[in-house]
């Protein structure tokens, strides 16, 4: 009868220290930065359903946005916010108007780190449609700083 209680107890120590190892291995490569999640995101661009964001680039100084207007409406008193930005290049927005198809937009941005570090801000852009009712609608833009 002694000898199930040994089984028992070695097969639990057996199996738990191969546990222990592994979790040991998994902490040593999070603490070293391979687990980090944030190196395997993808680039991307979300606005709002009907506004499309075709391309973009961010830079240290600056970020470029291509957007895409699919509302079917012409849009008046566009502004474009992302936050520590300010838009610069308004003739790109056709004195703040998107009429149909795409327009791009230049927004010179305070320092956003080094070439290779991680952008994710969110994009705040107002818009009047054809009726006169103010539209706020938020997206995100996440990409490496190039």
């Amino acid at each position: 009868m002694n000898k199930k209680g040994q089984a028992a107890m070695e097969f639990l120590m057996t199996y738990g220290w191969a546990i222990l190892v592994v979790l040991v291995a998994i902490g040593a490569l999070a603490y070293f930065g391979v687990l980090n999640p944030s190196k395997f995101l993808p680039s991307s661009c979300t606005i709002a359903p009907g506004i499309g964001c075709d391309d973009f680039k961010v830079t240290n100084t600056g970020v470029q946005l291509l957007l895409r207007n699919g509302l079917g409406d012409d849009l008046t008193g566009v502004t474009i916010a992302i936050s520590g930005c300010t838009t610069s290049g308004a003739a790109a927005w056709n004195d703040g108007d998107v009429l149909g198809g795409a327009s791009g937009t230049t927004l010179v941005c305070a320092a956003n780190g080094a070439a290779g570090a991680k952008f994710k801000e969110d994009v705040v852009i107002t818009y009047t449609g054809s009726s006169t009712i103010v539209h706020t609608v938020t997206g995100s833009l996440t990409t490496k700083v190039e």
